[in-house]
């Protein structure tokens, strides 16, 4: 995955109590069918473990909301049928999709992250942008 950082159009880039959590979404036309109305987005994730203690990312939780501002929220176990377990300094990379009705959206959430001897946390997922975009 290409860095993506605060300053990537659409991407997100947060930060939380060390847990760092990097958004990059793209239209994939491919699989899209404007007629249909049918608006397919990829996303890859990385969450990175910059705490001094190993954790395991236990949830997630989306929410999505498209173009007409209806709300689509997503609270699951485990992240893309795993819950990674995340060493100091390593990382988790995954990609995934979301489906719209329309040509735009957004999405923003949380992880729910387990600490070696410490209280759970939500590791924030900053909001970023689904956009349609045509080669």
């Amino acid at each position: 995955m290409s860095h993506v950082g605060p300053t990537m159009a659409r991407g997100s880039d947060c930060t939380t109590e060390g847990i760092r959590v990097e958004a990059l979404p793209q239209f994939l036309p491919t699989y899209s069918d404007s007629d249909a109305g049918r608006f397919v987005f990829g996303y890859r994730v990385r969450i990175t473990n910059g705490s001094g203690t190993r954790v395991r990312v236990t949830r997630r939780y989306w929410r999505i909301v498209d173009a007409d501002g209806e709300p689509h929220v997503v609270d699951q176990p485990g992240v893309v049928g795993q819950t990674p377990f995340l060493e100091p300094g390593t990382s988790f990379e995954y990609a995934s999709y979301c489906p719209l009705p329309t040509e735009w959206g957004t999405m923003e959430g949380h992880y729910v992250v387990e600490r070696d001897g410490a209280a759970p946390i939500e590791a924030a997922i900053g909001r970023f942008f689904l956009v349609r975009t045509d080669p």
